[in-house]
């Protein structure tokens, strides 16, 4: 299926009613009671779909975020026979051949259970817990059932009530002439907001909503291996749902935060490790630093500068199998003194009248005065 804002012919940033007028052209320009050519009730059904989702601010705002994906856990509308659709083109459509508003037999439609929707939370993470993994403890902000009224939105020993602007029909009727003729305008009861039935004594806890926001502690349990970017879900931890439909979830994205010394690289670390001139010829054995604290790591003698001597199994866990590790990759630096003591230059000179013209093809300075 094209993308949404394609199939209604509106930018990413169109606002409400920009995507009402754009809906309502399309769906009367393609509605299969007035345009009869073949693929016209698809194309009804896509345009339909679209301002299903983009209409809403919630989905809208998943959508732009997970795409398709974000939305598609309440599947395509049914367009059978115009009466499975959430009453979203009766709004605009009722009366093409026959009562608008009812499904079969002439009920009202009822609003079921809805699924909460699903909170985003942002944690900063330190280098080391990213490799190792860590349970943290994290504060969220969240609606929960109204433990007073379980949800109900009504005050104990009371409950909801036929709505009286709508008859318990969920909607009301308007008629409008336009040049395609007359139809019958449809729209969800302002009332009971399509539900066809209104609480009269509301739960005071909750106002009648049958959810609360509350702020709640979470532990949740980072696994190792970690990256920023990495997103967790916790099952069940969103908003609470509405009439009786399940809580939404919350994802977890990590950030983590870079570290003074180590450089990662997916499961491996680098850093840099300084030798002296004399570790560097005669080779050594160092202390040196990783995530698993102190390590001792072998100079050979003659390494040269640039060279990577590395520490195996001392990497990053690789997500999902922990025992897997990456390794320890140290750039090695040279360094050389700037200042030499009389004594040190002596025994330097000497050193070098050791070697050969042959190990020194470009003579200049120093060497130039010994070996010329």
């Amino acid at each position: 299926m094209a993308e949404y804002y394609d199939l209604l012919g509106v930018s990413r940033d169109a606002d409400a009613d920009t995507l009402k007028r754009a809906y309502r052209r399309l769906a009367r320009q393609y509605h299969p009671d007035i345009n009869k050519e073949p693929g016209a009730e698809d194309r009804f059904k896509e345009i339909g779909r679209a301002y299903e989702v983009l209409g809403d601010p919630q989905t809208r705002a998943r959508y732009d975020q997970f795409g398709e994906a974000g939305v598609s856990g309440a599947g395509a509308p049914d367009m059978g026979d115009m009466g499975g659709f959430a009453d979203l083109f009766d709004t605009f459509f009722s009366g093409f051949g026959g009562a608008a508003g009812a499904g079969a037999g002439g009920a009202p439609r009822r609003r079921g259970p809805r699924q909460g929707d699903d909170l985003r939370l942002d944690l900063s993470i330190s280098f080391n817990e990213a490799v190792f993994g860590q349970d943290r403890e994290v504060q969220i902000r969240h609606l929960e059932t109204c433990a007073t009224c379980k949800g109900s939105g009504a005050k104990s020993g009371s409950g909801p009530t036929t709505c009286g602007t709508c008859g318990g029909q969920g909607q009301v009727r308007r008629a409008t002439r336009t040049p395609f003729g007359s139809f019958t305008q449809v729209a969800p009861c302002p009332t009971c907001e399509g539900t066809g039935q209104v609480i009269a004594d509301p739960c005071g806890a909750c106002g009648g909503q049958g959810v609360q926001q509350v702020r709640k502690k979470l532990r949740i349990t980072i696994p190792a291996g970690v990256d920023s970017g990495t997103r967790l879900r916790v099952a069940g931890e969103g908003n609470a749902g509405q009439r009786g439909g399940p809580a939404g979830d919350l994802y977890v994205y990590l950030f983590v935060q870079a570290h003074d010394k180590l450089r990662r690289d997916g499961i491996h670390i680098h850093s840099d490790v300084a030798v002296s001139y004399l570790q560097a010829i005669l080779g050594d054995t160092i202390e040196v630093d990783t995530v698993d604290g102190a390590a001792t790591l072998e100079i050979p003698a003659g390494t040269q500068p640039g060279t990577t001597l590395t520490l195996s199994g001392k990497g990053v866990p690789k997500l999902g199998n922990p025992v897997a590790r990456g390794n320890h990759l140290f750039n090695v630096k040279v360094q050389v003194p700037t200042k030499l003591s009389s004594h040190e230059r002596e025994l330097l000179e000497q050193l070098a009248g050791h070697h050969s013209n042959k190990e020194h093809p470009h003579k200049s300075g120093l060497f130039g005065g010994l070996f010329g």
